[in-house]
């Protein structure tokens, strides 16, 4: 069945043609996915099939009685109302209902128009809708209804949003970055309730792993053309390889018969026959397709990293509370050179707050941090590019100069930087204010980076990025030698760049977990399935005698534990990364004219390298041995 049919639509803002001539379906049951690159005008499409915008040309033609629900990426919600307000007061079909219900209660002696109500209530399930709403609030934990809206998260205001257009029961749920603000448990929540929903869907998202779960077919918008694909995530990357690698050949078969035609041209027949008319005419399309070429230019990222001494951060006892909500309580850790850490935990256990205090932008309430001399911090926060009114995209980079310093003494103007980036000269000279907000997002990215940080934190980076950004992001920071700290809901960025995590379990308790996220999914479901079985092996044994419950532990071989395991693993690459370090440093004893100071210098801290490698192999033995004899 089908719902809505987008015929030819096109948009443009000025000279700026975002789209034109769009044409595609959505059918009852479909989960759909748009991707393109940021600036493509993917939000302005939602918008135009939410009805909250036109097209500057062609048309949207909907089914008759179609309920659309559009979930916006920064939801318009009344800041001064409660949760429930904002509920009560949306333009939700079935409070019409009650309301005209309540109407028809207050003229009883008029019949008909009290049946027709009453029968509306029964066909729509409004008799429970409190209830209803209820359940799904709760579902979504926002169980203080009387909270007034100012004050909940950007994350709570999202579920908020994600309440009323679940309650608004429609026939097409439209979505732009369902997953942005976000926590984890939220989006995981949110990925198995639409994959087992009977519910129709056409979404924007970045987040690939709910690409793969969620969706059944995938839109792309590529270069002004649409390309659909019948898959999820993965058979979209599959097939687009092979139309990608078939338009290579189709192109240079093009170019050959492109040879063959010119050479004919250029011989200019006298004998002006139909044939030779019809070729001529022919002409002019197969030089287009044979000089037709894909705008291919991809983010350029590198950096001058100044070297990482042998300080790089420590963590003294960290203290810190707002009221009686605790974020730190004692936290220690050392980091070291190269480390690569994921903090993942629920809104509001103080993920963002601990990047603050490591950065010194938020006090502390006790302890002491120690930053390492050659430590340059990076710091690519949620808050993003501070606006300023008139403010052009060249002009952000020239607040850091007309030149940037590259690696080996090179340097790129400021344009040249930008062109990386993938911004053009036209648009060098957009008003900030215009960018789209993925634009937006990789421009900041570029000032963060300019600056050449061997700290690297990024909080919530994947936000607002388009797929191939993130591609060449995650590239990047594979790569990046320096330190690497990252909040992100991105579980499939994360399970790609962190070696292991910081668990904000709530009330200043943190978990170091050795692993990405994915590892830690599977710990934590087999944590809660084992304790699960103990329960029910205690509930079991509970008739025993005491001999009964004695066993002989003494011939039971020591198992490793999960955390172990990881550990293990990650030891491996760790003491193959530090001897490269090692070797390093010991050839930088040969360079001429070496003052006695730093010489010095790097004796200490080839020093500690070695007894971290001595440390670590020691304990990789230790590990060994254990995994040798379970």
């Amino acid at each position: 069945m089908n719902y809505l049919s987008v015929e030819n639509i096109g948009k443009s803002y000025g000279e700026l043609v975002l789209f034109e001539n769009l044409s595609f379906g959505i059918n009852k049951d479909q989960k759909i996915a748009l991707i393109a690159k940021n600036g493509s005008g993917k939000t302005a499409i939602l918008k135009i099939l939410s009805g909250e915008d036109v097209p500057d040309q062609g048309a949207v033609n909907y089914r008759n009685g179609l309920r659309v629900s559009f979930l916006a990426q920064e939801p318009e919600l009344n800041e001064s109302g409660s949760i429930e307000d904002c509920i009560l007061g949306s333009d939700n079909e079935v409070l019409k209902i009650i309301a005209n219900y309540e109407r028809a209660l207050l003229h009883m002696e008029d019949h008909d128009k009290y049946q027709a109500a009453f029968d509306a209530m029964d066909r729509h399930e409004a008799w429970d809708f409190e209830t209803q709403y209820q359940q799904i609030l709760s579902k979504l934990k926002l169980n203080d209804l009387s909270l007034k809206v100012s004050k909940l998260s950007g994350g709570q205001k999202k579920r908020l949003a994600l309440a009323n257009a679940l309650l608004n029961k429609p026939d097409l749920l439209i979505l732009d970055e369902p997953t942005n603000h976000l926590d984890l448990e939220m989006i995981e929540w949110l990925e198995a309730y639409f994959a087992k929903e009977n519910i129709t869907l056409f979404m924007v998202t970045h987040d690939r792993y709910f690409l793969e779960r969620v969706c059944n077919e995938i839109i792309e918008l590529d270069q002004g053309a649409l390309y659909t694909y019948k898959g999820n995530y993965a058979y979209y990357l599959e097939k687009k390889e092979a139309r990608l690698s078939q338009e290579q050949v189709e192109q240079h078969k093009s170019k050959r018969l492109f040879k063959k035609e010119l050479e004919w041209m250029r011989r200019q027949p006298k004998a002006r026959t139909t044939k030779s008319k019809s070729r001529i005419d022919d002409f002019a399309e197969i030089k287009s397709r044979a000089h037709k070429r894909r705008q291919e230019h991809e983010i350029q990222l590198e950096i001058d990293m100044e070297r990482l001494g042998t300080k790089v951060l420590e963590c003294h006892k960290l203290y810190k509370s707002f009221n009686d909500l605790s974020i730190l309580k004692g936290f220690n850790y050392n980091f070291l050179k190269g480390e690569r850490i994921g903090i993942i935990g629920k809104n509001g256990t103080g993920k963002s707050t601990f990047l603050n205090l490591i950065t010194g932008k938020e006090p502390l309430d006790g302890g002491k941090i120690v930053v390492g001399d050659t430590i340059k911090f990076g710091y690519y926060t949620q808050a993003g590019i501070p606006e300023k009114a008139g403010q052009k995209v060249i002009d952000v980079i020239r607040e850091f100069g007309d030149y940037i310093p590259l690696k080996k003494g090179k340097q790129i103007s400021a344009q040249q930087l930008l062109e990386r980036f993938l911004f053009d000269r036209k648009k060098q000279y957009d008003f900030v204010e215009k960018l789209s907000g993925g634009e937006r997002k990789r421009l900041y990215l570029c000032t963060v980076l300019i600056q050449n940080p061997n700290f690297l934190i990024l909080d919530e980076p994947t936000n607002d990025l388009d797929i191939v950004t993130l591609n060449v992001l995650e590239s990047f920071l594979l790569d990046y030698p320096g330190c690497l700290l990252v909040v992100s809901h991105d579980r499939y960025f994360m399970d790609k760049i962190v070696d292991h995590l910081f668990v904000f379990r709530g009330d200043g308790e943190i978990e170091d977990f050795p692993g990405n996220y994915s590892d830690f999914r599977i710990y934590e479901d087999s944590s809660n399935n084992s304790s699960q079985k103990a329960v029910n092996k205690e509930i079991q044994k509970a008739g025993n005698t005491p001999k009964e419950n004695q066993k002989i532990k003494g011939d039971q071989k020591q198992k490793i534990s999960f955390n172990e395991q990881k550990e293990y693993q990650q030891l491996e690459s760790k003491i193959r990364s530090l001897e490269k370090d090692k070797i390093s440093l010991e050839q930088s004893f040969l360079e001429e004219g070496l003052e006695v100071a730093e010489i010095q210098k790097r004796s200490l801290e080839l020093e500690a390298l070695i007894k971290t490698i001595d440390e670590k192999t020691s304990r990789w033995f230790e590990l060994a041995a254990i995994i040798e004899g379970s």
